[in-house]
Order: structure tokens, then sequence, then C-alpha cells
């Protein structure tokens, strides 16, 4: 088995289009085809159904594409590693965050970091809160920022950076929206705008709901944040965010109070495999960000 093979295998299974693969890898199709033929002849299975033009994984297929993927990425990463054994401040980080976090938090920390290390690059991936947890596990990217910490994932290892409030957003002309402080009880009869179901901060917002003896009516519902955010400024619902996504980017027409009944919070760190030793690059980074924050942890108290 050629590494070359296990390339082609992965480019085609990904694009399920033999031309396609070529042309993304810059070589004939005739080249691809005959590696991936080689390469069932040499397992004694095949890899691909045939359908004209297209191909999809037979069933054994998909398996071996889940354990070529992960070998590769250790392939790249020894190569990574080796790199930044030489010179740890000349590595690439690959990070992965949340929407929530992206428009203030990773930027405020990735620019810090890269202003005592200007040589170290990153690569950075949004994504969903059980995709970020999955792509650390398997190595698809080296850490990643989330909220909240996970507590009970036996391959990663959760550190806590901060703790913040989620604030009820409420548009301005709201009948609450003069108020300091709320009770969630009392947006019991508004809608709601949240994420879908399966997100993270919906399911904070509505344990939150729960917990106060109701269950939210969900008028609108939007994978993005500012989308959120603009359907509560024209009306059309009310909100829970976490407070750090408001901080450069609430909308005017809308209001921020908190919530003191309960008081809803959660926590916001950082996530790393448990049973692989971080390259020094990236240790770095983790060791960074943990006095970072505790430097303003000591400032917000």
């Amino acid at each position: 088995m050629e590494l070359r093979q296990i390339k082609y295998f992965i480019e085609v299974a990904k694009r399920e289009h033999v031309s396609e693969a070529a042309d993304a890898l810059h070589v004939a199709q005739s080249a691809v085809s005959r590696q991936i033929a080689n390469l069932e002849s040499e397992l004694g299975i095949e890899l691909f159904i045939r359908e004209g033009r297209n191909v999809r994984l037979t069933a054994i297929g998909k398996v071996f594409l889940e354990h070529m993927e992960t070998a590769m990425n250790e392939i790249e990463k020894a190569k990574q590693e080796i790199d930044e054994f030489l010179d740890p401040q000349k590595g690439m980080i690959r990070v992965g965050f949340p929407s929530s976090l992206a428009s203030h938090t990773l930027p405020t920390v990735i620019s810090a970091f890269r202003d005592k290390y200007p040589g170290i690059g990153f690569q950075l991936r949004q994504g969903s809160y059980r995709y970020l947890i999955e792509s650390v596990i398997k190595g698809s990217i080296d850490l990643a920022f989330v909220g909240p910490v996970p507590t009970n994932e036996k391959d990663i290892k959760g550190h806590i950076l901060f703790v913040e409030r989620i604030v009820a957003l409420l548009s301005s002309d709201h009948v609450l929206a003069d108020r300091p402080s709320l009770r969630l009880s009392q947006l019991r009869d508004d809608s709601f705008v949240l994420f879908p179901p399966g997100f993270i901060l919906r399911d904070i917002v509505v344990g939150a709901c729960k917990q106060m003896g109701f269950e939210p009516k969900v008028s609108f519902e939007g994978e993005d944040i500012d989308a959120i955010k603009g359907l509560v400024a024209t009306g059309l619902g009310i909100t829970l965010l976490p407070e750090v996504t408001l901080i450069d980017s609430k909308p005017r027409t809308t209001v921020a109070i908190p919530v003191i009944d309960p008081n809803v919070t959660r926590t916001v760190g950082v996530i790393i495999p448990r049973y692989r030793e971080l390259p020094p690059s990236e240790k770095l980074f983790y060791n960074f960000l943990k006095e970072f924050f505790a430097v303003l942890n000591q400032f917000s108290q």
C-alpha cells in the first residue's frame, strides 16, 4: 500500500467522482483509476460502487476511509512535529472554534499570542460543539475553544478559561426593555429565537426555561448568531445569548439584560486530546491561553 494510493482514495471518496478527484490532485484520471484499482486488488475488496461517472463507498470502504483519514492526519502531524521540534516558534496550529467565540474571544487571544510568537501560524476551523469535540479526538484539529467545557468525554481533556453570563436580548421596544435585570419566568409568554436542535446554546436556553417550569415557544431558528440578533432587533422574538457575543456587535435597536433567576452561565475553555502529546507550538499556545485568562480573571474579580 503506497501513500499516493491512500491520497487518491481519500480524494475520490470525498468527491464521489474520479474526474473531479483527478482535477483536484492535478493528475490524469487514468492514473487515479489505476491506483484505486491497484489498492482494491492489494486489499482484496471493492472500496467503491461504480455508478456511471460517479462512485460511492461500499460499507467496508467507509470503514477503510475512517482509518485512512486518521492515518493521514497522524502522518501530517509527524511531519509538523519534526518541524516544530527544530523550531517551536515557527509551527502551524490548527484551532477549532464555535461561532459564539468568533467575533471577540478568538481574535483577542490570537492577536496577543502572535505579538509574542509572530512566526507561528494558525489554521482556523469553525464548527458545532459536537464537531469540535470529535475533530480533536480524531486529530483533524489540535485543540478547540468550546462552551461549555465538556466533563464526560473520556478522550479529551478540558480546561476552563472563564465563566460567562448568558443574558437576555430583547428589542428596545419590548415591554421589559427598561428593566435592570429579569427573571426568566417573565419571558415565558414570549416567542424565542433560538439555534436549531442539536446546538449546545439551544440546550442551555431550553434547560434554563425548563428549570423555571416552562418550555420556550420557538418562533424562529437560525444557525448564525448575527441572524438571530437581527430577528430579535426587528421584534420577531427574544433570545438568550452568551454575553461575549454582544461585546462588539449588539444591534442598535436591542437591549441586553442580565437574567438573575436562574443565574444562567456557561463555562468557556479549551479542549485537547487526552492521550496524545501536544506538539511544541500547540503546547506554547495552550499554556499561553491558561496564563492569559488567569491574568484576565484576576482583574475581573
